[in-house]
């Protein structure tokens, strides 16, 4: 498999211990998430999980970031007849459908029978907290900062964000950081528990995941993805049910003048000035 915007490493080392490592590189900066991640994140987590000798995966960002969330100038030449205020049901529905195709990109995460370690450095922000919400497990290095920030562009996050994230750190965080939109750092992440632990910096953080998936790679694999199986079995009903609704809603609801007044603040690298609009 070909790949631009994902690098896997299955080698484990001089000793193999089953644990592949998936690797965001962009090509977008800060490892943005363009068409290219969309369409290569679920051939991956596919592969890796009919792989027989992957018992573990560790997910992680190139340079010195997780990801900088959606590539959206790279987005928008799909997404350009749908912005039109007046766009119709023809339209509308493509939308519905692209944004269920970005929606199951990120569930192959967690669709994936092995578990996932997520090791996150520097921003980490929109859809990559969409895609580490879908993880099994997370940790951060004392630099990292998460946001849900979608809200700052006038999108209601429809990734995963708000279907996941309340399972992890409660109803009352979520509903913070959608509102807001605001940075949080590890310290914060960790303290709500978004993150399992936090350590000095990339380096440290990357070996405790790869420590951690060779612990969880050295039992049983079946009970392991029995394990996950059963724990995933209620909440992945409702997540997928919060989905097609939320897939629904923004189909409808997304076009506005404030969406483009965000994404024309954006090319222009000012605030936006938002109408209700």
């Amino acid at each position: 498999m070909t790949l631009v915007s994902l690098k896997v490493d299955k080698s484990g080392g001089d000793t193999p211990d089953h644990v592949a490592t998936v690797t965001l590189l962009g090509p977008g900066k800060g490892n943005a998430m363009g068409p290219d991640f969309w369409r290569e994140l679920p051939q991956v987590f596919a592969e890796l999980d009919s792989d027989p000798q992957v018992r573990a995966i560790v997910l992680t960002g190139s340079g010195a970031n997780f990801s900088y969330g959606l590539d959206l100038p790279a987005m928008m030449p799909s997404w350009g007849s749908m912005l039109a205020g007046d766009s119709l049901a023809g339209p509308r529905t493509r939308f519905l459908t692209e944004i269920r195709a970005l929606q199951d990109a990120v569930t192959s995460v967690a669709r994936c029978r092995k578990p996932v370690i997520a090791a996150v450095s520097g921003w980490c922000i929109g859809g990559g907290v969409d895609v580490v919400a879908a993880a099994d497990i997370r940790l951060a290095s004392a630099d990292a900062r998460f946001s849900v920030r979608e809200v700052k562009v006038a999108i209601v996050a429809d990734l995963g964000s708000l279907q996941r994230l309340a399972g992890i750190i409660g109803e009352g965080h979520v509903r913070e950081l959608a509102y807001t939109g605001k940075d949080i750092p590890a310290a914060r992440a960790q303290q709500i528990g978004l993150v399992n632990d936090v350590y000095d910096d990339q380096a440290a953080v990357l070996a405790a995941a790869h420590a951690l998936a060779a612990e969880i790679a050295a039992n049983p694999p079946l009970v392991v993805q029995g394990t996950k199986d059963v724990l995933n079995h209620a909440r992945e009903q409702q997540v997928a049910d919060g989905l097609r609704y939320v897939s629904a809603w923004n189909a409808a609801f997304l076009p506005s003048r404030d969406l483009g007044e965000a994404v024309q603040a954006f090319l222009e690298r000012r605030p936006p000035s938002f109408s209700g609009e």
